[in-house]
Formats: C-alpha cells, structure tokens, sequence
C-alpha cells in the first residue's frame, strides 16, 4: 500500500493490523506463507510526492509495484503537510492532495495488477447535487479516476452515497463507521440505559436525519430533529425564506442522555446550537458523534460549552487528520478505525465478500445486548 499522503501514525496502525491479520490466516493455513508477499513485516511501499518552489508536483514510487494489488490511501484533509512555496511555508490543500492521488495512478497503472483507492473522507463529498450554475466536483473526480482504470473506491460514510450513481458501472462502496461509534460510547460511558426512557438520537438539522434514522432504529430509542421553519409567502431565488430560529421536533428529553449524530463538524456551530436547545429542554447529558472531527475552527467554543456543561462528550473517527489539539481535550475521544481499514484492505486482497462489513446492524445488537447485561452496572468512566 501507499500511504505517502496519511498521518505516519494512521499508516503505522493499519500496517500493524495486517500483520496480525495474515499472521492469523497463516496460523490456520500454513500454505498461505508459501505466497510470494502473503506475509510481510511492512505492506507500505515508499514513494515521494515533491513539491516545488513554484507550487508544482511530481510523483515518484520508490519501489516496484509490478503485479501488485495496489492500495493507495489518501487524506485529502491532511493539512499536517506542508511545503514551501514562492518562499512561503503553506499546508497542502484538498485539490493537491487530489493532484497528487491523480500523479499516484498515473505512476503506477501500467505495472500494477489492480488499483484500489482508500479515501476516507470523500473529496469535494458536498458537491454531489447541483443547485444553480455550480459544478458537481464530486461526481467528475470520481469519473476522473475511473477513467484512469482504477479497479476500486473505498470512502466511508460519504455524505450521500448516491453520488456513486455518477460511475453506475464502477465499484465504489461508502463503508458505514455507525458500530464503531456506539461501541465507544458504550465503552466510554458504561452508565448510559439504552431504552426509550433514558436515551434519544437527535439531528442536529434536516440533512442529518437519515443518519439518525439508522441510529434509533437500530438502538430502538426515540428520534429527534431539529429543523428551521420556512415562510412560503415570502421566496428569494424560487425558494421559501428559512427563520433564522431552529425549532426542535421530538419526544421530550427531559432527564434523557442524548445522542447527536451529524457526518462531521467543521465550525460546529450547528452541533452547539443543537446541543444548547436540548440542554435547556432538560436533557441530562449531550453527547455527539460524528465520522470526521475536522474544526476549521470552532474548537474553543467547544471547550467552553463543555465547561458550561452543555455537552459532555464529542467521538469521531480517526480516519482524517485532526489538530494535535484534540489529543488533549477532555472532552473528545477517537474512534479508532484502522483495524477496518486494514480488514478492508485484506478482504479486498483475497476478493472476499465485504457484506459483513457494509452491515453493521447485527453488531450493533450484539454490542447492545452485550451491554444490557453488564454494561450498565458499572460506574461512569470519566477518567
């Protein structure tokens, strides 16, 4: 695999995990170490990714890839990176992430037997419908990569998965990260009753609300959704002018722990908000949960609600570089993901069936029951 444009941290966790994971399959056939590259101390090849004074790329892979199943993991938000141009110091921006993921293919295509692309964050994943004179980046990078004979995409929870009807006859699969979060949530707060009368999942808006489907459906708790009202009498542009007040729909929440569920938080602001309506309806806790904890900006404010006691808790993936920042909030904890991205990567490797891991529903039951039984005698962990 190359790993050139993910965190050293990220990529040493996956590698570490495919050990393990060939290490058992060797294990239980011993045949399988007779396979040239089976087994290895490292899946990483090297490959440098330069960037000139001007701006300007070249890609480079350092070792041979010829008849390789070929995996290319790219963070298009790692803004860890940085280079120097025009004798400025400058962090890589999505497009040349981007740029650099397009220099990875063309570099290795035509010795490689497969190519598979890990995106776990999927790239301009907001752009997927067009609403006036905009352009659909999503869908034509999506194209552009299949053009170059990729054989795979891999995202996870993409924004709106639909936007694979861009390449109908491609293979892109948006893998769901909805056990992992329960499962830390549980694992960090192993006081929380999961039921109708102590838990509710609620939306922080009205594009988050499928996820939050999902959720109470599978815990089998109540739902709510914030949404803002609009005044069809009065219409800007064709479209019903919103209020500027959220106004919340759903059971009451009073002495409940509450779960908002959104894809991510860039400022946060709509997950504070949310979070401050239902602490003054009289919820106990507020927890959130989201895929990818990015905070373009927004982190005070978040330290300062979780002082006010607004929210107690903040999960999201590891799958996207985040401030080192994060490492020391009290209030937020990682969900790590790698073991899945390695257990993707194995499955993909030997074309094995990935339905277990697009269905998460019966470990989340599991995990549940598992719970019921014994999690919730134990203290609240608030080490």
């Amino acid at each position: 695999m190359i790993d050139t444009q993910v965190d050293p941290i990220f990529s040493d966790q996956i590698n570490y995990h495919m050990r393990n994971l060939r290490a058992q399959h060797v294990r239980q056939n011993p045949q399988l170490d007779l396979l040239p590259g089976y087994f290895r101390a490292d899946y990483r090849i090297r490959a440098d990714l330069t960037r000139f004074d001007t701006g300007e790329g070249r890609a480079a892979v350092l070792e041979t890839v010829r008849g390789h199943d070929l995996f290319i993991i790219t963070d298009v938000l790692n803004y860890g990176q940085y280079y120097t141009r025009f004798n400025q110091m400058v962090s890589k921006a999505p497009d040349e992430h981007f740029a650099d993921l397009v220099r990875l293919i063309q570099t290795t295509r035509s010795a490689a037997t497969r190519i598979n692309v890990i995106m776990p964050y999927l790239y301009e994943g907001r752009r997927y419908r067009r609403t006036g004179r905009e352009s659909l980046d999503c869908g034509t990078m999506l194209k552009i990569l299949f053009s170059m004979q990729i054989n795979n995409f891999i995202t996870f929870d993409a924004h709106d998965s639909r936007v694979a009807n861009a390449v109908p006859r491609n293979n892109f699969e948006t893998f769901p990260i909805s056990y992992e979060i329960v499962d830390g949530l549980l694992t960090r707060f192993p006081d929380i009753k999961v039921d109708t009368d102590h838990l509710m999942i609620v939306s922080p808006d009205e594009m988050s609300i499928s996820r939050a489907i999902f959720y109470a459906s599978t815990l089998r708790v109540p739902l709510g959704t914030f949404y803002r009202r609009r005044d069809f009498s009065r219409q800007t542009d064709g479209l019903a002018r919103q209020t500027a007040d959220k106004h919340f729909l759903g059971d009451n929440v009073e002495n409940k722990d509450v779960l908002i569920i959104d894809d991510a938080i860039h400022t946060g602001q709509t997950m504070l908000e949310a979070a401050a309506k239902i602490k003054a309806l009289g919820a106990k806790r507020v927890f959130c949960a989201v895929s990818f904890a990015l905070f373009t900006r927004g982190f005070e404010a978040f330290n300062q609600a979780h002082d006010e006691g607004c929210i107690e808790h903040v999960f999201a993936t590891n799958l996207t570089y985040c401030p080192p920042i994060l490492q020391f909030a009290p209030w937020f904890s990682h969900v790590n993901l790698t073991k899945n991205v390695a257990g993707l990567i194995d499955a993909l490797n030997q074309s094995a069936s990935l339905s277990r891991l697009l269905a998460p529903s019966e470990k989340i039951a599991a995990r549940l029951a598992e719970h019921n039984k014994t999690g919730c005698l134990l203290p609240t962990n608030e080490g």
